[in-house]
């Protein structure tokens, strides 16, 4: 098993990771020609930076998997090919925002619906075992029924990659994690070719990193952040149909910090009687930034009390996708974890949200 995988992996190599490096160091090297598109002001209800700076780091990701395509063994292709056109509307209505700063909110989600329909007609397949038994039963038994719940479900975590966007590294970090956690699952269920796609597709988050982190010389912007959250949603969709043994539940786990960020960011708002999709400062990266960062880091540039909010969270999400991979064939341990982990976000979150830490 370990031998195959390490043939299969010789793809991933350095052309994808080296690909979304140099595509984002391009990108701030010219940003004087293109910067009147494309840089992000420091104004925003959201935002904490201090600079102008180019949000279109996603050029540069898009960039790193189609060079994972180029050097990927047939069968990875084969993966690769479908991914890559049903990823297309996710990133262009981001890229679209990106530039033109114009394209609503609800429009971009259903962007990424329609790139998880895409998705599903391009590969026929569609979630279809969730472990919840009247639920699979449906799924099983009515196929658009199937394609509309796979659409939503990725397009759910591509915006909760949007969501958790809020800091050099951040989003980055917490997808790397994810898609590490379930190339250790893959690797369980010993599907070697999904594995290697995994960790190749972290690799290329690791290249745009290199630009991003610490300095945040390149955001994801939108189109950024869409295609990498479809990525791992369509992944993750492709893990469980692909292996029946692996628990969607521990796929969940894997990937439960930013699904759990939009679980709480909706619950929060719609008690606040704001639209569900309003923007606000209370997401518990932005709570760690303004009650520990600023608070203990003071001294610090801004740029760096920044930057050390994401290690503090990446900290927080190792622990779910840790059981994750641990649980991987596991569902009621891995319902518990969820649980456990929903708890501990909510305790964190109102400790933060009430008193900071002192």
């Amino acid at each position: 098993m370990v031998a195959n995988l390490e043939q299969d992996l010789s793809f991933t190599d350095l052309f994808g990771p080296v690909s979304a490096f140099l595509t984002c160091w391009i990108l701030v090297w010219t940003q004087g020609w293109h910067g009147r598109y494309t840089l992000d002001s420091a104004a925003g209800i959201q935002k904490f930076h201090t600079q102008p700076t180019p949000r279109i780091g996603g050029v540069g990701i898009l960039a790193g998997l189609c060079a994972v395509y180029a050097q990927g063994s047939s069968e990875a292709q084969a993966l690769l090919g479908p991914m890559l056109m049903a990823a297309l509307p996710a990133f262009l209505f981001g890229l679209a925002e990106d530039l033109t700063k114009r394209v609503g909110a609800r429009l971009r989600l259903l962007a990424t619906v329609a790139s998880g329909v895409l998705a599903s007609f391009l590969t026929d397949t569609a979630l279809a075992h969730t472990g919840v038994g009247w639920l699979d039963q449906l799924l099983q038994g009515w196929w658009p029924l199937a394609v509309a719940f796979t659409a939503f479900a990725v397009g759910g975590v591509a915006n909760a990659v949007n969501i958790v966007d809020g800091f050099n590294g951040l989003a980055g970090g917490l997808v790397i994690i994810a898609f590490g956690a379930l190339g250790a699952i893959a690797v369980q269920a010993e599907d070697v070719v999904l594995a290697g796609l995994l960790f190749a597709s972290a690799a290329v988050v690791v290249g745009f990193l290199l630009v991003n982190f610490p300095l945040g010389k390149i955001f994801l912007g939108d189109g950024g952040a869409y295609v990498l959250g479809f990525w791992l949603g369509w992944l993750a969709v492709l893990l469980i149909e692909r292996n029946p043994e692996v628990s969607a539940v521990a796929v969940l786990l894997a990937c439960a910090y930013p699904v759990m960020e939009v679980a709480f960011s909706v619950a929060r708002r719609i008690r606040r009687a704001h639209p569900a999709m309003h923007p606000d400062r209370l997401h518990l990266h932005s709570l760690v930034k303004c009650r520990l960062a600023r608070k203990r880091l003071g001294h610090w540039p801004t740029v760096m009390q920044n930057a050390s909010v994401s290690p503090f969270v990446w900290l927080i999400a190792c622990a779910p996708a840790g059981l994750g991979a641990w649980l991987w064939n596991v569902p009621a341990a891995a319902w518990a974890g969820l649980v456990g982990f929903a708890l501990a976000y909510a305790l964190i979150y109102r400790r933060l949200a009430l008193f900071g830490w002192r």
